[in-house]
């Protein structure tokens, strides 16, 4: 079985920055890919970054929204996702959750979720 935990959410002024972990801890074979998702009161979750391991290069995705603004990096030996968020609007408030497609053998994977974290953003 596989735990994300999420931390870093909290209140942050407008402009202000937040920086986001969740490690991955469990039966850990490889990380295939890690991101984060957002959700706002009375919206679908949508998929706010993504990083795939592609061997010594990590491959990174970002909903248009952020991009500029925020950052997703791993730290492999941590099995550990950040998101830096930088220059936050109140529209970037909401639920964040970790998301990883995670192998525990050779020849299985699956996705999990982490618990979520909230972010509010102060105009």
């Amino acid at each position: 079985q596989v735990q994300l935990v999420e931390s870093g959410g909290g209140l942050v002024q407008a402009g202000g920055s937040l920086r986001l972990s969740c490690a991955a801890s469990g039966s850990i074979f490889s990380i295939n890919t890690m991101g984060w998702y957002r959700q706002a009161p009375g919206k679908e979750r949508e998929l706010v970054a993504g990083i795939t391991s592609g061997g010594r290069t990590n491959y990174a995705n970002y909903a248009d929204s952020v991009k500029g603004r925020f950052a997703i990096s791993t730290d492999k030996a941590k099995n550990t996702v950040y998101l830096q968020m930088n220059s936050l609007k109140p529209e970037d408030a909401g639920v964040y959750y970790c998301n990883a497609d995670i192998s525990s053998t050779w020849n299985s994977r699956q996705n999990y979720w982490g618990q979520g974290t909230q972010v509010t953003v102060s105009s």
